[in-house]
């Protein structure tokens, strides 16, 4: 066994951390790292012993919580039955197939089939790979542009890093890389005209979008690619009409639409699928994260019939389908989600995440909207944000120096609540797991208020008006 000390010393020696400041790290002026070492239900546990209740579900993804046997258990089984084989070729595994049957049952839209991956953002390379095959296996090779949105999240992969709008993610790292166009992210709170509707904002962006088409021309774009909810662009719902009225103009201009469900499915939004809730009726569908509720890595693309009619269709011409991974349905993964699965149905989360999240967001509304440093309380289902202005009846924002969002987070975690500071704007965000109980929503949101009265009084002792 190794002391605490030694961890440390061997992973500030050796693991290259995503999204830490490595002059820090290794200079040991960041402190850490924090050593995680058990988890129950929505609690998890470090090295020291000290118990966090995770409002985050790790990175919106132990949707069933930490802890659960059952899936240990599947995984176990199909360890010791068999621990690999690949699926090139037409192999498969009984798990496999079970899995793939039921994704494409219970996915919205008239879905086909499923191609599998590792993370969402392998997942949405694979998706702007199909894109480009589908529009050339029925001879309109120019129809491969993509369009995402500003705020989008959709991976850090090449392409997929490219589509994410969110520019922290393309600094020095030369993305975005051409073919990618980007349109204006439906958050009314700060994108509404004065006087307009949520309505008319949904129209316009609409309208924005079909223009953004016609000027390129709709022969070169292949593709729309969106979260039915903005989750790491700052947990948005869409307002309301906006699918619809995206839709229309997708349908038009034969541009496929890709939902990234990689957070908003498997219930998390209070429904199987964001698209259920908001009537999208995608071409094709993003899912991990819940997938497994990443007891293991496992993403997946469901492919409608529109596209792999086509598919199917050319492979007389093209031969084989091209493209997979040494890791594509791998049978632990399909195991994995299978019992994850299994507990989403028979625990009917999705229904319990509406009942619940609605009793979250009325919480975080009755403890934080009247505050004058918040401007918005927003969320749906197991989803929900609080954002922080300087002055909320002029809109102004905070000076970003002053890390109020990150502030805020780290004062929660000071109170053992794990909550993220969203990295774009002065956001809290919440995304606990979906077996989160009413009593522990209260004690989460009575954290978070503590957080944020001492960043309160701090601004007051430091001479900011608040």
């Amino acid at each position: 066994m190794y002391s605490i000390d030694e961890i440390a010393a061997l992973d500030r020696n050796s693991v290259l951390h995503p999204f830490t400041n490595l002059k820090d790290y290794a200079s040991g002026a960041a402190g850490g790292p924090t050593i995680m070492e058990t988890g129950k239900g929505v609690r998890i546990t470090d090295a020291t012993g000290r118990e966090y209740i995770d409002g985050f579900a790790g990175l919106y993804c132990v949707n069933v919580g930490y802890g659960r046997t059952e899936v240990a258990e599947a995984i176990a089984r199909q360890a010791y039955k068999l621990a690999y084989y690949h699926s090139y070729a037409a192999h498969t595994t009984e798990e496999l197939a079970r899995l793939s049957a039921r994704l494409v049952k219970m996915a919205p839209g008239d879905m086909s089939k499923v191609f599998y991956g590792m993370s969402g953002s392998d997942a949405n390379e694979t998706q702007a790979k199909l894109v480009w095959y589908y529009n050339n296996l029925r001879g309109k090779p120019k129809k491969k542009k993509i369009i995402a949105r500003e705020r989008g999240y959709h991976g850090c992969s090449v392409v997929s890093g490219s589509m994410t709008g969110l520019n922290f993610y393309h600094d020095h790292m030369d993305l975005p890389i051409s073919g990618i166009l980007r349109t204006g992210v439906p958050h009314y709170y700060w994108g509404a005209n004065e006087g307009e509707t949520e309505e008319e904002f949904s129209e316009r962006r609409a309208k924005e979008l079909d223009a953004l088409i016609v000027a390129e021309g709709p022969d070169t774009v292949g593709a729309f690619i969106a979260e039915p909810v903005l989750g790491t662009g700052g947990i948005i719902p869409p307002p309301a009409g906006y699918w619809q009225k995206i839709q229309a103009v997708l349908r038009e201009h034969d541009v496929l639409l890709i939902a990234d469900e990689v957070i908003t499915g498997f219930g998390r939004v209070g429904a199987d699928f964001g698209s259920h809730l908001y009537g999208i009726e995608p071409d094709l569908i993003t899912v991990a994260k819940g997938l497994t509720a990443a007891y293991v890595p496992l993403s997946a693309c469901i492919v409608g019939k529109r596209v792999y009619e086509v598919m199917e269709e050319g492979s007389a011409k093209v031969g084989s389908f091209s493209h997979g991974y040494t890791y594509s349905g791998h049978p632990i993964g399909a195991a994995a989600a299978n019992a994850v699965l299994d507990i989403v149905e028979n625990e009917q989360l999705a229904t319990k995440a509406a009942s619940r999240g609605a009793y979250m967001l009325s919480s975080l509304k009755k403890a934080f909207a009247q505050l004058p440093i918040v401007g918005e309380v927003r969320g749906v289902g197991m989803l929900a944000a609080v954002e922080f202005v300087a002055d909320r009846d002029s809109k102004t924002r905070f000076d970003p120096a002053l890390k109020i969002g990150a502030r805020i987070s780290q004062a929660a975690r000071d109170r053992n609540l794990i909550a993220r500071a969203m990295p774009h704007g002065e956001i809290l965000g919440f995304a606990p797991p979906l077996v989160m109980t009413e009593a522990e929503i209260d004690e989460m949101v009575g954290i978070a208020s503590a957080a944020v009265k001492q960043v309160m009084d701090e601004l007051v002792a430091a001479g900011h008006r608040v």
